[in-house]
């Protein structure tokens, strides 16, 4: 099995390659969830083609998306940390074809060989930092178009 996906060519080829040794190819038809905020994160997919809305619960409203993923794309990190349950939910926009990766399998790996584990959960922040800062700048486009006070309070004040 090959791949393009980022999270595999952010590994040195050794390691992605060990890695993809532990996929195994799955499907979700679309509007399937795929997991729910809350639940035990026991596992994670790299997007191959489709689309997943990434999502929150809010009460009385149902879920609001927050982000969407599609080829190539990390999906799950909370396998990772934890307490090892979902921070939010998933579901399938699209037909989604996904490698999906079992967690125990895939924390055996990187046990077993700790230059491994090291280089994924590098992998896997550096996918995180980009998108907290993708998020950042969508709340400040959203916060400037809506007006709100000052941006100098959302920094701490002047001078920050």
């Amino acid at each position: 099995m090959t791949s393009t996906t980022r999270l595999t060519t952010a590994l040195p080829r050794s390691h992605g390659a060990l890695l993809m040794d532990l996929a195994r190819d799955v499907s979700f038809p679309a509007d399937t969830r795929i997991f729910e905020e809350g639940s035990s994160a026991d596992r994670f997919w790299i997007i191959h083609t489709g689309t997943v809305a990434i999502d929150l619960y809010v009460p009385d409203r149902g879920h609001a998306t927050v982000e969407m993923l599609g080829a190539g794309d990390l999906l799950g990190w909370s396998w990772l940390f934890s307490p090892h349950e979902w921070h939010f939910g998933a579901e399938a926009f699209s037909l989604v074809r996904a490698y999906e990766f079992e967690a125990a399998a895939v924390q055996a790996l990187c046990e077993s060989d700790p230059g491994m584990g090291f280089a994924l959960a590098c992998s896997v922040a550096e996918i995180l930092a980009h998108r907290l800062e993708a998020t950042r700048a969508k709340l400040l486009d959203q916060y400037m178009v809506h007006g709100g006070p000052g941006l100098h309070m959302v920094h701490g004040g002047p001078g920050l």
